[in-house]
Formats: structure tokens, sequence, C-alpha cells
């Protein structure tokens, strides 16, 4: 070697040590004294849910943190979960980014990718660079679905986009007691089973704590971002059943008496305008008075299920802010609670307590849901209240989540940060949107956002930071306009004005009639201007149009049910054969064989000990909705279980020893509603089953198991059931799939986001 040598090293390199001189790069150094940041997003929770904005439910953590910080009035979100997480973690609008609507499909179109653009950084990204550890538990659902599974690609995950640590689920739903865990990039189990005593809200809390305890212990000087989405209260609303049945009789008065109480709550609060009045009922609903007792019983024992979820989270996140508050974190973290949208209406007008038999044609009516009164929000059961409760959520405003009226996008905002803010229990009515949040913490966190991310350029921010209404009551409100679009619905705020549009799907867009309201003097929506005001609605619609080119929101487009289909087949392709050899472990829905409305079969390679074996050689699903092909009591079984409704067929001679074949043969009639089943055993038929229903909408959102049926079981075995034989290997054979019902797909696929 004949001289120093460089490469991106400021020090010199010789032959010697004793000639060359060490360099340490700079690590970085936080600012002194940078705030942390806790992020809490709840999943479908209304205006009026928690106890500072109206509820009578027991909010008593979040409750606190308002007295002690800021409530706001005037926020607003986009409507859906992927979306309005989009907006929230890049600080730009979601069409903008790439999620138009879902992460569930890409319909090829700019503002509809389903994943998030690189050129939007994310709030994790964005804080890297300053210094900060990012941690993450719960729910995600901004990475497309079929890019879920064991191989990703993972730079839509988590920790593909600026997180050190993630622990939760990637789909827009999960089973609190059998949920489809996440650790980092790979998919894991539970730790515990319903029957142990385990809820996925206690374990998110669980892990939240530690990973800030761990951050604590090392890098005590170095601030951290901690965002928690738990799964409450999105349906299936699981919670203690102890907790539910505590507030059954709180909700016998009924939606119309409980809109009526919590909207004088919020008058007497300050959350909205003494001359606030209810809007007329959301179409579909019906005084409370028209139903029968049975329905009345059951409607109270639906909404008493999501309350104690709402509660149940609430105790939760009680433990971590006692755990801030002992290791002298509180103080100075910026704690914002929020939702991501409106009260959802997936329930229908009557709710459901399994909707997995719904979703697949086995209906379920009033004396069923009865008979089921005490288990509702336990393992076997997937549910959801009726619209009634929905409207009565989203106190006082119209409409659900979906929708680009206020009870689909005006959402409650808890600010709290002791050491930042002075104001105490204080309100804030300005306008602000989800996608404000982002420049609004790096204003007040002292952050230079990055102009390139994994070298590449940054798109600049839409949203606006509302960082001067946190110290003064009458800061100028938001100068820009906002648009509102989701499923075709529109809408656009301005200057304290609202023009808004319902679509009806399938319908013609230029059919759709726009509202106008002074959001300022009508809180709730309900004096509509457009004849007043025909030349300041033009403006806003022509606004609108204007917002909508310039933010990726157009073409704009209600096919759903065909977006859904066309992701399936673009992802699958002609794939007609899936092989899963042994070692295996979990498979999610969306990227596991599709057996819905079509004739395949099934063969496991396994080989039988001497004395035989038991166990599951594949299950996909959980005690709400599913199937599994299993061994139980030395024969072949097969059982398909349509919202608890359990079908089986055991095979005529049991399973023989040594190298075998196990198989099930299924076929669809088409328009009958029933699938046939034939067990085989080395090819030859072993038995034969019918069961009255298929899978024609819906398998289950849980998984496909190896070898195992893990969580809450599929049957009513003794899970996780692991085969106690050799299996080699399953193997998958699928026939073309029936037409579906795309009308039927849309609302289902939609009512799990």
């Amino acid at each position: 070697m004949t001289g120093p040598r460089k490469d991106k090293f400021e020090g010199k390199i010789s032959d010697y040590a004793s000639d060359s001189q060490p360099w340490w790069p700079e690590r970085i150094k936080p600012r002194t004294g940078a705030p942390n940041i806790l992020i809490v997003l709840f999943d479908d929770v209304g205006f009026s849910d928690f106890g500072c904005y109206g509820s009578t439910i027991r909010t008593p953590v979040i409750d606190r943190l308002s007295q002690n910080g800021l409530r706001y009035t005037g926020f607003h979100t986009t409507a859906m979960c992927s979306t309005t997480r989009a907006a929230m973690l890049t600080g730009r609008n979601h069409h903008s980014v790439g999620m138009g609507c879902l992460a569930n499909f890409d319909s090829g179109y700019p503002g509809y990718r389903g994943k998030i653009s690189k050129e939007a950084g994310t709030l994790a990204e964005i804080l890297r660079p300053a210094g900060y550890r990012n941690y993450m538990v719960g729910k995600w659902h901004v990475t497309p679905l079929t890019e879920s599974g064991a191989t990703g690609p993972f730079d839509g995950w988590p920790l593909g986009r600026g997180f050190d640590r993630f622990y939760g689920f990637l789909d827009a739903e999960t089973d609190q007691y059998s949920p489809e865990l996440v650790r980092d990039n790979s998919h894991v189990d539970a730790p515990g089973t319903f029957d142990t005593g385990y809820h996925l809200t206690e374990d998110l809390f669980d892990n939240a704590i530690t990973f800030i305890a761990n951050h604590i212990a090392e890098l005590p000087d170095t601030p951290w971002m901690t965002f928690i989405a738990p799964g409450a209260c999105h349906a299936p609303h699981q919670a203690p059943l102890d907790l539910i049945k505590s507030y059954h009789d709180d909700f016998t008065h009924g939606w119309d008496v409980e809109r009526d109480r919590r909207l004088t709550r919020q008058k007497e609060m300050g959350v909205v305008p003494p001359d606030t009045v209810l809007p007329p009922r959301n179409a579909g609903v019906q005084p409370w008075e028209a139903h029968s007792q049975d329905e009345q019983t059951v409607f109270a024992r639906l909404n008493a299920a999501y309350a104690a979820m709402l509660e149940h989270t609430d105790q939760n996140l009680g433990r971590l802010i006692d755990f801030l508050e002992v290791a002298g974190q509180l103080d100075n973290t910026i704690t914002l609670v929020l939702s991501d949208n409106g009260a959802s209406q997936e329930g229908g007008p009557l709710g459901y307590v399994n909707a997995m038999g719904p979703y697949n044609g086995a209906p379920e009516d009033i004396p069923t849901k009865l008979a089921r009164l005490d288990d509702i929000g336990g393992p076997d059961t997937h549910s959801n209240f009726p619209w009634g409760w929905a409207m009565t959520s989203n106190t006082p405003l119209r409409r659900y989540k979906q929708n680009t009226h206020g009870g689909g996008v005006r959402d409650p905002l808890v600010i709290h940060w002791p050491e930042g803010l002075a104001a105490k229990g204080e309100l804030r009515h300005q306008f602000a949107h989800v996608c404000d949040l982002v420049p609004t913490l790096i204003e007040i966190t002292g952050v230079t956002p990055p102009e390139t991310i994994n070298n590449i350029t940054q798109m600049p921010f839409e949203g606006v930071s509302f960082a001067a209404s946190l110290y003064d009551a009458n800061a100028s409100p938001r100068a820009k306009p906002q648009y509102f679009e989701m499923f075709g619905h529109r809408g656009i705020w301005a200057d304290g004005w609202k023009a808004v549009s319902y679509h009806a799907p399938g319908s013609a867009f230029e059919d759709d009639v726009w509202e106008l309201y002074h959001l300022d003097s009508d809180f709730s929506e309900v004096t509509d201007l457009a004849r007043q005001e025909p030349e300041r609605l033009k403006r806003m619609v022509d606004a609108w149009w204007a917002e909508a080119e310039a933010c990726k929101v157009l073409p704009l487009d209600d096919r759903f049910a065909e977006r859904f289909a066309e992701n399936s087949v673009r992802f699958q392709g002609q794939r007609t054969e899936f092989v899963f050899h042994r070692g295996v472990g979990h498979v999610p829905s969306d990227v596991a064989p599709d057996v819905r409305a079509r004739n395949y079969s099934i063969e496991a390679d396994v080989e039988i000990p001497a004395g035989g074996a038991n166990g599951v050689l594949v299950a996909h699903g959980d005690a709400t909705s599913g199937y599994s092909l299993y061994v139980r009591d030395g024969r072949l079984c097969h059982s398909i279980n349509i919202g608890g409704q359990v079908s089986t067929v055991v095979s005529d001679r049991p399973v023989p020893e040594g190298e075998a074949i196990l198989g099930l043969r299924a076929r669809v009639t088409p328009g009958e509603a029933h699938r046939d089943f034939e067990l085989t055993i080395n090819g030859a038929p072993a038995g034969h089953g019918r069961a009255p229903r298929g899978f024609a909408i819906l398998i289950s959102w849980s998984g496909l198991d190896i070898g195992r049926d893990r969580g809450t079981t599929v049957v009513n075995y003794p899970g996780p059931f692991e085969f106690t034989g050799l299996l080699r290997k399953v193997t998958f054979n699928l026939e073309p799939q029936e037409k579906m019902d795309s009308d039927a797909m849309s609302k289902v696929q939609i009512a799990r986001q």
C-alpha cells in the first residue's frame, strides 16, 4: 500500500496504525428537550362517544387528558380508516399519496394504489433524521393486503416506513381473541387465548409499554414517537363479558332518548353551540318505540358491547398513561387521542351477533340473536351494532363512516401536553383536518422535514399547521379549503362553509345533489342553503373539482365490487394450484387460496404412525366462520362453519397407518344454496356430506393454518389441535369461480374496513 485511502471517511488510513488517524461519524443529536409524541387512534368511534364529548360511556382516562389539555370540536378526517391513516401519517391528502380509498385494492389510477407513495414520507420517516425512535402497535392497514404474507414485500409495512418496532395487525380488522398478529416483519401467534384471559387490546398496550420502557432504559435522552391504533371500536365488538353486561341497562331507553341526552350534555360542555339542533334520523333508522321488546333487548346489548370495548380500551390506555407518569415521561409527551372516522353503518338496521353468517347468506333473525344474547362480544361472535346506535355515536351529526357529511368526517381530538400547553380543559372550535397533524407536530417539535427520504424527493405538505390554536383560542381559522371524497360521496370546506353531496352507489355522478351549509352557524348540517346561495355553491363545487384534479381524486369511480374482484384476479392470476409444504405457518386470508363459489380439492400428504394420529391438516378461519380438514378419533373429517352453523362429514372408515393421501373434493351446484363434499383416502371416496351453504361471499378474516388451528378454532376441538403424524404438504387445486353477487361482495368488503 502506497498512500492513504478515503471512502466517505474523514480520518486517515495508512499501512500502519501509528501513521493513521481514526474517525467516528457524528451521532444524530436530537434537540435538547424535544418532546415525545404519543398518538392514540381509535377506530370507528363517533364524535360523541368519549365522555368529554357528551357520552355516558365511561372513558375517565381520556376525560382526564382533556381536562388537562384541549378538545377540538372542528377536527375532521377522511371518512375511512386506510385513508385517514395515510393522511395522518404523511401530512398530505389521501388521494395525493395513492390511498384514495382502501389498502385492499389498486384500481390502476395514481390516486388509488392502496399503498402510500414513497414521495410522501411518514411521520416516522420525518422524525428519524431528527433523532427520534419510532414505535407502533395496533392496526396498520396502509399496506396492500396481497402484500401482507410471509414474503411481503415489506417496503409498505411499518418497518419499511420509518418505524423501528411494530406489533399489531395489517388488515382492517381482526378478532380480539384470535388476532392476526405481526411482530416487526413476521407473523406470530397470539400469546394467549380467550380461555387464558387473552384480549388483543391488553396485549397491544403491554407491548407499547414494553417498547417505551426499553427505550427509556437504553436511550433516556432520546425522544420517541409511539403510534397506538387499537382495534376498538371496529367490529367485531368484543370485550370482557362482565363489562358488557354492566352496560346493558344503560341503553334500554333507546337511541332517540340517548341522542337527546348527549346533545344536552354537549351543549352544557360547550362542545356544540347552544342553538344546535338534531337532524332527523338517518334514512332507514326507525323510532326506538317502533321496535319490539325483543329487538330492543338485543339492540341494547349490542350497544353495550360497543361501549364496553371503548371503556376497556380506555382502561388499558390508563395503564400506559400511569406508566408514563411514573417514568417521568408524561409531562413532555404530546399526547393526541382521536378517531379515524365516524361510527360505522356496517351493522345494518338490526345489527349482528355474528356477521359471518349473514355475510354468507345465512341471515340472523331476532329470535336467533336473542338466544345468543349472553354470547355477544365473546370469542364465537362477530358483533356489530345497528344503524340507530351508530347514528347516536355521531350525535349531533348526519350519516356515518364512508359518508362525507359530518357523521363520517367530524371526529373527536384530545391533545395533552402539560409541559408545552398552558390550556387546561379548554375547547378549540377551529376547523382542522387530519392531514394537518404532521405539519402541526413538526412545527411544535422544531423538526425540519427532510427534502429527500431514501434518495426520493419529497412532495410538499398539503396539510396546514394549526399549532397557533394550541396556544390561542382566537387563532385565525384555516385559510386553505379542504376537500372530501369517499366512494363517490363528495364535500369541500372553505371559510366556515361546507358543500357536500351524497352519492347513491351505481347512480350517475351528474345526478348527485349538492347541499350547502354554513358550518360556523349550523354545526349539525340541518339547514341547506343551496337554493338561497346558488352562486356560493357553484364556486365551492368548482373549487371541489379543482382540488380533485390537483390531488389525484379523479376519475370518480363507485364500482368497488369490480375493483375488489379485479384485485384478487390480478394477484393470483390464472393460478389454480397452491402447495404448502411442512414448515409453512400462517397464511393471511388475502394470500390464501380463494375457495369461494367454486369447485376445489385439497390433498394432504401424510404419514400416520403406528397407533394412529389426530389433528388438523389445514384450517382457515376461526370460531365465527371457516373450514377445517382434520383427523379425529382416527377418522378423516371436514367441517364448514358458516357464522357458527357447523356442518361436518366424517369418513366411512379409519385412516390407515403409513403413508397416505387424505383429501377433500368440494362441489358447488350453480343456483343452489348448498355445497357437496366428498372425503377421499388415497384417492378413493371415503364419505359424502352436504353443507346447507358454502362460502358464497366470504371465508373468514382470520387466515389459514397448516397442521394446526390456532386461536379460537373453526371447530370445537381442543386448539390448536396440532397434527400428531407427519404432514409433508397440503395441496389445493381450484377450478374457475362461479359468478359471485358483486353487490353483496362489495358490501361485505366495505364492511370489513
